[in-house]
């Protein structure tokens, strides 16, 4: 495990909290006064959704809805095993015997839980700065190396576009349908008072982007 740590630069304070982070209950039950990983589990899948929610917040330009999707993806089971295997965590998980023989240190459930215990152990014995580096470089990089995906600023992107003839962007809401709980917006953008693009969404913030989207398609004559 010491490799582990280097390779983050962790001095542990207390070491009993990683070696608990990398023990299943099977290698507890087997082994009387080991503790098993599931309270830091509990703790790091906490901090990991805070750090990854802070980020897509400060980062993109996304509706609730939106964030709560892109932040699944990479806090999923499945992700969080390939984030473990990426480290290596299948040669330092403690298993019982039985576990062991049937392939526990490559069983999904266990690696992913055993990576957001490492993440609980890292924030109680380093802290939340500590932790920000790790998932920086596992989870973060990710998220940046295929961010294409994710939700564009068009309206950015609009200004961007026409700002070098200091031209102005207007958006207009011309339409609103449907009750106060319940409404559906039908938003314009004009660039110089000229009507370049429209969208319609349950929200004046996605309505305005849809519009900046279809003006860009249009780019050509902007």
């Amino acid at each position: 495990m010491k490799t582990l740590l280097d390779k983050f630069n962790i001095i542990p304070k207390d070491s009993r909290l990683f070696e608990q982070a990398f023990t299943h209950s099977s290698y507890a039950y087997e082994n009387e006064g080991a503790i098993n990983y599931e309270r830091l589990e509990f703790l790091g899948d906490s901090v990991l959704e805070l750090i990854v929610s802070e980020y897509l917040y400060n980062n993109y330009d996304l509706e609730e809805g939106q964030m709560t999707k892109v932040r699944a993806a990479y806090v999923c089971e499945d992700a969080l095993y390939d984030y473990a295997l990426s480290l290596n965590f299948n040669e330092y998980v403690r298993l019982g015997h039985g576990e062991k023989n049937n392939g526990g240190a490559f069983r999904k459930a266990i690696l992913a839980d055993v990576f957001e215990a490492f993440l609980g152990a890292t924030y109680l014995d380093q802290g939340l700065d500590k932790v920000k580096e790790i998932v920086k470089k596992v989870v973060i990089t990710k998220i940046e190396s295929e961010s294409d995906f994710l939700y564009k600023d068009y309206k950015t992107m609009l200004q961007e576009l026409v700002q070098t003839g200091k031209r102005m962007v207007v958006y207009e809401v011309i339409k609103e349908i449907g009750p106060p709980h319940d409404k559906t917006f039908t938003v314009v953008v004009k660039v110089d008072g000229i009507k370049y693009g429209e969208g319609t969404a349950k929200s004046k913030k996605q309505a305005e982007q849809d519009a900046a989207l279809d003006a860009l398609k249009k780019q050509a004559k902007i």
